[in-house]
């Protein structure tokens, strides 16, 4: 199998993360880097990590001992600006995701792994983009994309994500936490061949038969029962403030699906800050990314760290080989 990881804005740390893997050896499945070869040949010069650079031209041209680029030709050494906010760079990031995951639907990549674009920097040429998950959901023509959140010992996936806390309460409601249930119960079972999915409720002590709120009585729990009913391995709604210690100390759990931004957000970047992956619910392909920005204040320095990369890689890796037990 060969996964294709995209470069990211090249103002940021994507390239240098990109050749300081490879020249530790930490890419280890076949990769095929969908981005500009100037962009790479001039990082790898000045951070002096002597990676083999080579342009493909297809699925099948990998050759070992190179880091094999299809090179897209959107950008020279001349159009960089690192640390710096670029319409030429935004452009040319919005370029590599979706030759990526046209690559993808193709067949010709078993994954994508997207390394950081900076919103602004894409917005400058594109003012509708929101985001890597929206615009590769439009390339596969899927309506209804949402984010889970994995680390090595907790996965959650969230009804809600960057909303205000009022409107995340009103938007927990019974077709949208379904839905959620849904995906969740799918990429799971990529993973696991029995997978056991927790819901949390949405108030303290998941509102106490309704002395801290109904939104369990009347959203959540309908919404449990409705996936039971289907065969869904889901369990809940239970107390958040115990639910996380069940999933992770006591291993009662794969994934949980959170009413909220910050219930799932906080304990996993608590637990791997560095390790976390984003992974893209509701594509025909498989999709996963690095939990980190493209972090311009450090940009061709050689610093960035590779762990969020490697993890997303493997993440992908795991999920195009199949459950386990």
């Amino acid at each position: 199998m060969i996964f294709g990881i995209t470069m990211g804005d090249s103002s940021g740390v994507g390239p240098e993360i990109l050749l300081s893997a490879w020249s530790k050896g930490e890419l280890r499945p076949k990769v095929q880097v969908f981005g500009d070869l100037a962009v790479l040949d001039h990082a790898n010069r000045l951070l002096g990590y002597g990676v083999k650079l080579r342009a493909v031209e297809g699925p099948a041209d990998v050759r070992d001992g190179y880091l094999n680029v299809r090179d897209l030709k959107r950008m020279s050494a001349g159009d960089l600006r690192p640390g710096e906010i670029s319409a030429v760079s935004g452009a040319a990031a919005r370029d590599y995701v979706v030759a990526a995951t046209k690559a993808a639907l193709a067949g010709e990549i078993a994954a994508m792994v997207t390394l950081p674009m900076n919103k602004e920097a894409t917005q400058l040429t594109d003012p509708k983009f929101v985001g890597h998950t929206e615009l590769i959901g439009e390339v596969c023509g899927a309506g209804d994309v949402t984010i889970m959140l994995a680390s090595e010992q907790l996965i959650v996936t969230h009804v809600s994500t960057h909303v205000s806390l009022r409107e995340a309460i009103e938007r927990a409601k019974r077709p949208r936490i379904q839905k959620i249930i849904e995906m969740t119960c799918a990429a799971v079972a990529r993973l696991k061949k029995t997978p056991r999915i927790a819901v949390a409720g949405l108030n303290p002590h998941a509102g106490e038969n309704g002395l801290f709120g109904r939104e369990e009585i009347e959203e959540i729990r309908p919404a449990v029962e409705w996936a039971r009913e289907r065969g869904l391995p889901v369990e809940g709604p239970f107390p958040p403030d115990t639910l996380f210690f069940l999933a992770v100390q006591r291993k009662k759990f794969d994934a949980i699906v959170c009413m909220y931004h910050d219930q799932g957000h906080v304990p996993l970047k608590l637990l791997d800050f560095e390790g976390g992956v984003n992974v893209a619910l509701g594509l025909p392909i498989i999709r996963t990314s690095v939990d980190h920005g493209t972090a311009f204040d450090i940009a061709y320095k050689g610093v960035a760290s590779t762990r969020s990369l490697i993890a997303a890689l493997e993440f992908a890796v795991k999920m195009a080989s199949g459950p386990t037990a």
